[in-house]
């Protein structure tokens, strides 16, 4: 089992941005659906991506030997229009997009390989059904589809743990799979190996309240997903 990649989502500010960057997360996500209490403004993350980039770029100026990856960042739609996710990646200089509603494989395939679709499975059925219309138009470098927790009315954040037996089944017929749902520094590396996910996705599991992050959960949680690996 590879180390997994490490997705802390949610994030509404630089310094949370930075913990986890210091933590080794590989991928920042930011939240574009302005109903969650986790919604952050495009020009704000425009001045948070370009901020992280410029750090960790000046890490690598001043020392090469010191080790300074940039990581994906994530921008999370629900139900938005491809060009208005087009808008947004662009102003800012976001890597991906994941869709967190009713997208069409069509919209993905507008979207040209930067965008992946989130799944809230309510059953194994629908589960395959849904990793056969999308994991084929993901990013070939990146998450290629997202296995959250089911709930009829939420989009996300919903507290639930995903089916882990389900999930683990689509892992083993699909490349790419980011496992999310309820997943903490206490139960994420029993998710991974029952699992075995390209990467695993948190945002409230590491919080101190929506938005706001708990730098100590968020450095426990990555080190859980990524250390118990040897």
């Amino acid at each position: 089992m590879h180390i997994p990649y490490v997705k802390i989502c949610g994030i509404t500010n630089l310094a949370d941005a930075r913990v986890a960057v210091e933590a080794d997360a590989d991928l920042l996500g930011f939240i574009f659906y302005p109903k969650s209490p986790r919604y952050v403004a495009p020009e704000t993350v425009a001045e948070i991506v370009r901020e992280i980039r410029d750090w960790r770029l000046e890490i690598g100026n001043r020392d090469a030997n010191l080790p300074s990856p940039i990581p994906k960042f994530v921008g999370v739609f629900v139900n938005e229009s491809t060009a208005r996710i087009n808008e947004i990646l662009t102003l800012a200089q976001l890597d991906y997009a994941q869709l967190h509603g009713n997208e069409t494989p069509a919209m993905l395939t507008q979207l040209a390989g930067r965008a992946y679709k989130a799944l809230r499975p309510a059953s194994a059925e629908e589960a395959v059904v849904g990793a056969d219309q999308f994991a084929r138009l993901g990013p070939v470098d990146g998450p290629r589809v997202m296995i959250d927790a089911y709930d009829p009315n939420l989009y996300g954040g919903t507290g639930k743990t995903a089916d882990w037996h389900v999930a683990a089944a689509l892992a083993r017929r699909y490349p790419g799979i980011l496992l999310a749902g309820s997943l903490t520094a206490e139960n994420v590396a029993t998710a991974m190996q029952m699992v075995q996910p390209w990467g695993v996705d948190v945002s409230s599991g590491v919080e101190a309240a929506p938005g706001r992050k708990d730098h100590a959960k968020v450095r426990a949680f990555v080190q859980a997903a990524k250390n118990q690996i040897k």
